[in-house]
């Protein structure tokens, strides 16, 4: 029996957006200045690896970002990545 995972949170402490499934925590770092979020690595589990995680993570950290109305640099090659492949967050790149 799966758990729902928890939704995607920010931990302002660590400048990162945390994801936890089965134990484990999928990470967003960023760095946040002048209304500016660049983010720097993403890391996802080896056990978490190919379940969309780091989607489902990279997705809740962008949809944050526009609801505090800052805008994103993608410097992780994951976000980027999944920027590129979604449209929808096109208007968030600074």
């Amino acid at each position: 029996m799966h758990r729902m995972p928890s939704p995607v949170r920010q931990n302002p402490a660590l400048s990162r957006y945390e994801l936890d499934i089965d134990g484990e925590v999928a990470f967003a770092q960023y760095r946040l200045a002048d209304g500016v979020m660049s983010f720097t690595h993403t890391e996802t589990p080896q056990a978490l690896r190919g379940r969309g995680v780091g989607s489902r993570l990279v997705r809740g950290a962008l949809e944050s970002a526009r609801e505090q109305g800052l805008k994103v640099r993608p410097l992780c090659s994951f976000v980027r990545t999944y920027m590129a492949g979604h449209p929808e967050f096109h208007d968030l790149l600074a």
